[in-house]
């Protein structure tokens, strides 16, 4: 067989992939092209001045009055796309003149997940008024305006983690104190069954494929991430094609299909420190349509969480015990939690992590294609005890 070249893809290349795990439409779109892409040029500093004039060429076919923008800054946070504050002096539709906070979030040339910006914005607009998500207002889809696809939000108020805590990348290692433990809780809890039970079929989310009952949305699933580790990955890794193969063999139906956020956990809310009240769920991009224990196993992965004062009690998100956060999550949500799927699961997201961490967190700053190449290859050393996790799993249920 023929030596692959994945830093120069052939187009041969690319559509026998496409061929061979068939997914979504948005996801197939958005991977192609960042194969299609890839032997392009680095991913070169984008300076504020140059993030402002394409903003203000994408509002100008969205406004018909005067505007303009000030104070524009670069904002920190996460490991996967550039966002710049600013402030619109606008006329805002049913409030009239107005200086409004709000976010560009754009893609870098190449990030550590290849996501779609219009899917983004699509369930973003689709939750507003059901979960706290900060306001979405504009989107370049195809980066026709600005150097790469792009989304223009609200600024949403609040903070990640307690003023006195301590984290690392992303939220982990996060330690929340017992006294504001159970108002985050149950709002956890809260927010994740009204997403679940959230009724997709009469949202306008057209960028999400719609399965058919049984397995077909975690095939399409199971295809969009094996199609990440081939696509990225630097070396062969035998237990990833064992656990691929023992995944597809073992799927079980999904039997109500909800939308899962895709990396629901602690990190990726905001709260006001003054009410205890989450402000923003933020990072909808790996959301999809599927099976709810995806979220529920992902949000209880032990990086999210901590141990109670016991030092033997696991707290889901910092908050809560992972049976009493379950036992919240069937009561509210009238949906029950099957161990078996929860195993299935917590097998099929240690693949999902170590895909992103492992293949795409090594290849993408190998080839200088995104803005924070030192972070994305930090997060490729938590493969290795992922990979010893993922390697007890699979000797638990073989």
């Amino acid at each position: 067989m023929a030596v692959v070249d994945k830093n120069r893809p052939s187009p041969e290349w690319i559509e026998h992939l496409r061929k061979r795990y068939p997914c979504e439409q948005e996801i197939d779109r958005v991977l192609t092209r960042k194969l299609e892409r890839r032997a392009g040029p680095p991913y070169a500093p984008v300076s504020l001045d140059t993030l402002q004039a394409g903003t203000e060429a994408l509002l100008r076919t969205q406004l018909t009055e005067p505007f303009t923008i000030t104070d524009t800054r670069w904002l920190s946070g996460g490991a996967s796309k550039l966002q710049m504050a600013f402030v619109l002096h606008w006329n805002q539709p049913g409030v009239g003149r107005s200086s409004t906070p709000l976010v560009l979030r754009m893609e870098p040339s190449e990030a550590i997940t290849e996501t779609s910006r219009l899917r983004e914005f699509q369930i973003i607009k689709a939750m507003e008024g059901k979960v706290p998500v900060p306001p979405t207002y504009w989107i370049d889809a195809y980066g026709e305006y600005l150097p790469y696809p792009a989304i223009v939000y609200g600024f949403a108020e609040g903070v990640t983690k307690p003023s006195k805590s301590t984290s690392t990348v992303s939220g982990v290692g996060t330690s929340i104190p017992p006294e504001i433990r159970e108002t985050l809780g149950q709002q956890f809890v809260d927010h994740l069954v009204t997403t679940h039970t959230f009724d997709w079929q009469q949202a306008d989310i057209g960028a999400y494929d719609r399965p058919a009952a049984g397995t077909e949305a975690l095939e399409w699933a199971l295809n969009h991430w094996e199609r990440v580790w081939e696509e990225d990955s630097h070396e062969d890794v035998p237990l990833m094609r064992l656990t691929m193969a023992w995944l597809r063999r073992n799927m079980p139906p999904v039997d109500h299909i909800s939308m899962v956020h895709g990396d629901y956990r602690l990190g990726n809310f905001l709260y006001t420190e003054h009410d205890l009240r989450i402000s923003a769920w933020l990072d909808w991009e790996l959301a999809y349509l599927g099976d709810r224990h995806e979220d529920l196993s992902w949000s209880a992965k032990r990086q999210f969480g901590q141990m109670a004062e016991d030092g033997k009690t696991f707290l889901v998100a910092g908050c809560l015990p992972i049976e009493e956060y379950l036992a919240r999550y069937e009561r509210a949500s009238g949906l029950k939690v099957d161990p078996e799927r929860m195993r299935y699961y917590d097998i099929f997201n240690n693949y999902k992590c170590l895909a992103i961490v492992l293949a795409t967190g090594y290849r993408a700053p190998f080839n200088g294609k995104t803005h924070q190449d030192v972070l994305v290859a930090w997060l490729s050393g938590i493969s290795y005890p992922l990979l010893e996790e993922l390697r007890t799993q699979m000797a638990e249920v073989l």
